[in-house]
């Protein structure tokens, strides 16, 4: 067996344009040479599939969803995977890891510049297979640029490093027997939020269940379903389907008949979880008998792109009577200030503070909160959040962080000494709730707060997505599905 050479490159980031974060250089991770290579289960502990392969890394960057990445930093890494494609010498393949919605400022359709600029890198006879968060966009020129194309089939991503793996082991594959398949691309002009469109419930349960039966279909290699990224405004910020195969008949009519089924569905979608004012939900949330009660401050989710240091929420918690006076115990998880976190440390823990926190780099609606009490518990060097303090006011717990993190996992919580289980109320920058924290939740609201990551997508003022869209135009005409063969 002749030994392959394939690439690793990909710049993955989720990016807000209606969020005034910035994206720079020290919110990526960047892995080069091994540390690459051990990023991937599958190349850590070789799988029978990967026999035989040199795998060559380039660069890759990844980070938390922000807002849109500053240009110069977008061109350095570019131009290092460029170079690094280049010295690698001839590739067989290359994996191209990718999210799928990354904004760059000033620019659109930043991944299908990305991979023009690696195809250029490596030449027309390399293999390139792309791995896609489902909340990505595919245009037409990313769709003709790469050979191979996946995404995830599950919203929340628990197969997230399943389907990079289905992306490299196909990749692999038709190198060595079958060469560049066909791949039968159709939008579908529908954007919406990923709380809309979880794989959890109906009926985007039913249609990514859809997606390996078709993969399993004589003639198909893949096929995958994008929703889109509903954050980013412009024109490729559409659902999507791929289906790939040598069966041009095949993949072509079963990419319409998921594109169809998408279409058909698209007023179907509806919230993960009951939704509401921030209002309703706490006033729900006290009298309620559920313990713990978790509410999603879903506006400002920094997994979705939101600045984190939204502080809407925050003013709204300090006014509420039950927390202030401690009837009702609650965390709140989190706020992004480096400033005040950079305060509590130097009072010391039991101290007493009055901070400003928050709104700094979204000031909108409320800009900087007052919050005094009492500094609980200080952490150094979180790996995502950095220096983090925790701020107890009343029954009110207040997460501070450093840097934006969110909060998915109990040993978020536990670390810092807190018992979310215990807890009457968490309240969580988040939007569906990740596993730890469904399973955790007696009961569970989404709150319809303000952000760059709002759910109200009729409210944030989109202009550069292409019309009609649904549900920007909800009395649009059927749409014509038929896919191109690329």
């Amino acid at each position: 067996m002749t030994a392959l050479r394939v690439g690793i490159a990909g710049i993955a980031i989720e990016s807000s344009t209606f969020s005034p974060h910035l994206t720079r250089l020290d919110d990526f991770t960047v892995t080069r040479d091994d540390a690459l290579l051990a990023r991937y289960a599958w190349i850590r502990e070789p799988r029978p599939w990967c026999a035989e392969v040199e795998w060559v890394p380039l660069l890759h960057a990844v980070s938390l969803p922000g807002g849109a990445v500053d240009p110069d930093v977008y061109d350095a890494l570019e131009a290092e995977i460029v170079e690094r494609a280049k010295a690698a010498g001839p590739l067989d393949g290359l994996f191209f890891d990718i999210h799928g919605a990354m904004s760059v400022t000033g620019r659109t359709d930043a991944e299908a510049g990305l991979a023009a600029a690696v195809r250029a890198a490596v030449g027309p006879d390399t293999l390139i297979s792309a791995s896609m968060d489902l909340h990505g966009n595919v245009s037409r020129e990313l769709a003709s640029t790469v050979d191979l194309i996946t995404c995830y089939r599950m919203a929340p991503h628990e197969d997230a490093w399943e389907s990079r793996e289905r992306a490299a082991r196909n990749l692999v594959t038709r190198l060595r027997d079958g060469g560049r398949p066909r791949k039968a691309w159709v939008q579908v002009p529908v954007l919406l939020p990923g709380e809309k469109t979880s794989t959890r419930i109906e009926p985007a349960k039913s249609l990514y269940a859809r997606v390996p039966e078709v993969e399993a279909m004589p003639g198909v290699l893949d096929a995958a379903i994008w929703v889109g990224y509903a954050w980013a405004d412009e024109p490729r910020c559409r659902a999507a389907i791929v289906v790939t195969g040598d069966d041009e008949t095949t993949i072509t009519e079963q990419a319409r008949g998921l594109a169809e089924a998408y279409w058909k569905a698209r007023a179907d979608f509806a919230f993960v979880a009951p939704t509401g004012t921030l209002r309703d939900c706490l006033r729900s949330a006290i009298d309620s008998d559920a313990r713990p009660f978790l509410i999603s401050d879903s506006g400002d989710n920094p997994t979705a792109g939101g600045a984190g240091d939204v502080s809407a929420t925050l003013e709204y918690l300090l006014g509420v009577e039950e927390l202030r006076l401690g009837k009702v115990s609650a965390i709140y998880a989190s706020i992004q200030d480096p400033e005040a976190v950079a305060a509590a440390f130097a009072a010391g823990e039991g101290a007493e503070v009055v901070l400003r926190v928050g709104g700094k780099i979204d000031p909108n609606p409320a800009g900087p909160v007052a919050l005094a009490g009492t500094v609980q518990a200080l952490r150094r060097d979180d790996p995502v959040g950095g220096d983090v303090a925790v701020i107890q006011t009343g029954g009110l717990q207040v997460i501070v962080t450093a840097r934006r993190k969110p909060y998915h996992e109990i040993r978020d919580f536990t670390f810092l000494g807190l018992d979310p289980a215990a807890t009457d109320l968490v309240i969580v920058k988040i939007g569906y709730l990740e596993p730890e924290l469904y399973d955790l939740a007696a009961d569970w609201l989404l709150a319809l707060t303000p952000g760059g990551v709002d759910q109200d997508l009729l409210r944030l003022g989109h202009h550069g997505v292409r019309r009609p869209l649904f549900p920007f135009d909800t009395d649009m005409p059927d749409p014509d599905l038929t896919p191109e063969l690329l």
